[in-house]
């Protein structure tokens, strides 16, 4: 009987719980929970979470001595359970026994203490008894860190490691901060970003009786990065649940299209109408050419790489529609590296060769 140890959602289970029965004769018996987790080999990590002992369910702590007759609930990794505990146990079906709580979460470390530790030296803390390390994300882009016994961990790091629950809440006293997943949003971090947004936004500055300005959808992307920014290196608020994002994604693109729609329809109707249809070709060909000139100098010239390239022409077009579509396609945030800074530039010289269009015009 196995009970798996992932979080909910994996296909392949690669940490159980199993029940074995000791052998009449088994080299266990005599020895504590902490001599025999102490006894396991290099690599190998497992952990002896329940006792049945006549017929009554304990829970095992370092000092309790095997007895004949037990069956010990151990919860490790698949294949080293079945290579080092089938010879010397037998597998049984004791599902009271394996009804244990078990959870996968992220922890944030924040303890100055564990900085610079490898994963060996640390799997001899005390606090580590009875989880298993899964990932390891460093940085604001959430890097992957291999998981090995000689990599180091660093504050500011995030860990996904599964276990029982009360484990994980003990690990957790040591390290850091539970991260787990929520359906409540942060409505308050939420709400100040987007106030501290518009207020950038909203500053006015005169160069030579020009007014420059980033707007406020400008200041809001400014907001949303710093803010994202902070979010990612101290995870312990501003929480945004996954079906909230999509929310935001796509209901904000498709009314941001709609009102821009609205909004410039009057205005291109009437142009058409004074100009003709010359004002719609020479549209697309103001639009269209500065952007192919861009991507291929961003692509050969500068070499960056293709993601990056379709946000940063984005970013020149200030459409955050595309920039929605493009991310959605790639399946990943990256081209928003490239769409904010050309983002907030075509937003001032929009503002800038606007007022001076219409100083030559006049």
């Amino acid at each position: 009987m196995s009970s798996n140890l992932e979080p909910e959602g994996t296909e392949w289970h690669e940490f159980e719980l199993r029940a074995y029965a000791l052998a009449p004769h088994s080299p266990y018996i005599g020895k504590s929970v902490a001599e025999l987790e102490a006894s396991t080999a290099e690599g190998v990590r497992a952990f002896i979470e329940r006792i049945r002992r006549g017929g009554k369910i304990i829970e095992a702590q370092l000092d309790t001595v095997l007895e004949p007759g037990d069956i010990v609930a151990i919860g490790g990794k698949r294949d080293q359970l079945i290579a080092r505990l089938g010879p010397s146990g037998r597998e049984v079906e004791d599902s009271e026994l394996l009804n244990v709580q078990t959870e996968g979460v992220d922890i944030y470390i924040t303890n100055k203490e564990v900085d610079g530790h490898t994963l060996q030296e640390m799997a001899r803390w005390p606090g580590a008894r009875g989880i298993f390390l899964k990932k390891i994300k460093r940085g604001p882009t959430e890097t992957v860190i291999p998981v090995l016994p000689k990599t180091k961990l660093y504050r500011g790091d995030v860990i996904t490691v599964v276990g029982r629950t009360q484990d994980i809440n003990a690990t957790a006293k040591h390290v850091g901060y539970i991260d787990r997943p929520t359906t409540v949003t942060d409505v308050a971090f939420v709400s100040l970003a987007i106030t501290v947004g518009a207020l950038i936004g909203a500053v006015v500055i005169n160069v030579s009786g020009i007014p420059l300005t980033i707007s406020t959808a400008g200041g809001a992307l400014i907001a949303g990065i710093i803010f994202g920014w902070y979010r990612a290196i101290h995870p312990t608020f501003g929480r945004i649940p996954e079906p909230t994002l999509w929310f935001m994604n796509s209901v904000g693109l498709n009314v941001f299209i709609a009102v821009v729609g609205i909004s410039a329809g009057p205005g291109f109707i009437a142009g058409l109408q004074k100009l003709g249809v010359s004002l719609f070709l020479w549209g697309i060909f103001a639009t269209s050419i500065p952007l192919i000139i861009g991507m291929y100098l961003a692509k050969y010239v500068f070499r960056f790489h293709p993601a990056l390239v379709l946000g940063v022409c984005a970013g020149a077009r200030t459409t955050t529609a595309a920039l929605g579509m493009i991310c959605e396609t790639a399946k990943s945030q990256v081209p928003g590296l490239g769409y904010t800074v050309t983002y907030a530039v075509g937003n001032t010289l929009l503002t800038i060769w606007g007022m001076v269009v219409i100083m030559i015009l006049s």
